[in-house]
């Protein structure tokens, strides 16, 4: 299979490459620079120049493949709050990916997160597959790709956790909490810290796109969830033990000075399961989990 992948050099994206190419896929990825194109060249795909904004060239690279996988977010614009932006970068983007692959059958995975199943009021329980949101920042890009299974898209959507995390991992939501962490001096977490955030490695979650390429069903959500739900106290403590700081809770008041871009979601209590996921596409996570990790030491070195 032939597979134009967006987002290809990135975090997530250096993991699916490999996965992809040592799978037997031909892997085209889009590069917006030098550096990007010239990390694709290294790990054996072809490089399509270009980003999220040229909606043509989308289209076309999308139409020559024989599947799409949609990695790429405009993080830029939400780390400096500008998060209706970026989604509308992302749904343009979809809506671009739509429109060449309809009536195909071509596989197009495209990517969500878990959180918004907490936001769409999913509580008390762990967030399944089949929990829809009514829509909003990233519910609104899900609905809209998992419509396009009646568009004759084999159109699949991978909610990632928030933290997918790996030696891969140098810009997502870990090192941005070590990040907190360090600029104010103490390993913090919100209240009581008992909400649970889920997480994935990275190598886990690239198996998972994989698999969803080659054989998720159509209009499927797809769960990239390894830990179901890691309390943020128990994520502060590793912090804490990784750079020798202080942990202690952050009072409410002070959420948004400590947690920044995160003060938004970092109370959300958002358990996830993969059941369905795993039972779907035979997707099993084999690497260890979050704190595991974090204790390893590569986050803090």
């Amino acid at each position: 299979m032939r597979v134009f992948v967006t987002g290809a050099s990135g975090h997530i994206g250096g993991a699916v490459v490999p996965e992809l190419l040592e799978a037997g896929h031909e892997v085209v990825g889009l590069a917006r620079s030098d550096e990007s194109a010239a990390k694709l060249e290294a790990a054996g795909a072809e490089v399509r120049r270009g980003d999220l904004d040229d909606l043509d060239g989308l289209k076309e690279a999308a139409a020559a493949a024989d599947g799409v996988i949609h990695l790429a977010f405009r993080h830029d614009l939400m780390a400096t709050g500008e998060m209706e932006a970026a989604i509308g970068a992302d749904m343009a983007a979809t809506e671009a990916f739509g429109d060449a692959l309809a009536g195909t059958d071509k596989p197009f995975v495209n990517t969500s997160g878990t959180l918004m199943l907490a936001l769409a009021g999913v509580t008390g329980r762990p967030g399944n597959e089949d929990d829809r949101s009514p829509g909003g920042h990233r519910g609104d890009v899900e609905n809209a790709t998992l419509a396009l299974a009646d568009r004759g898209v084999r159109s699949a959507v991978i909610r990632l956790s928030p933290l997918v995390h790996s030696h891969l991992d140098k810009h997502g939501f870990g090192p941005t909490l070590i990040g907190f962490a360090r600029a104010n001096g103490f390993a913090g977490y919100p209240g009581e810290g008992d909400n649970r955030w889920p997480a994935v490695d990275t190598r886990d979650a690239a198996t998972l796109y994989r698999l969803a390429v080659e054989k998720a069903p159509a209009g499927q959500i797809l769960h990239g969830v390894g830990d179901e739900g890691v309390p943020l106290k128990e994520i502060a403590a590793a912090i804490g033990r990784g750079t020798g700081l202080d942990v202690r809770p952050v009072p409410e008041e002070e959420i948004p000075g400590y947690f920044s871009f995160l003060a938004g979601f970092i109370t959300l209590d958002g358990p996830t399961s993969n059941l369905v996921t795993r039972e779907v596409v035979g997707w099993e996570p084999k690497y260890p989990g979050l704190i595991a990790d974090f204790d390893e030491g590569h986050y803090f070195a």
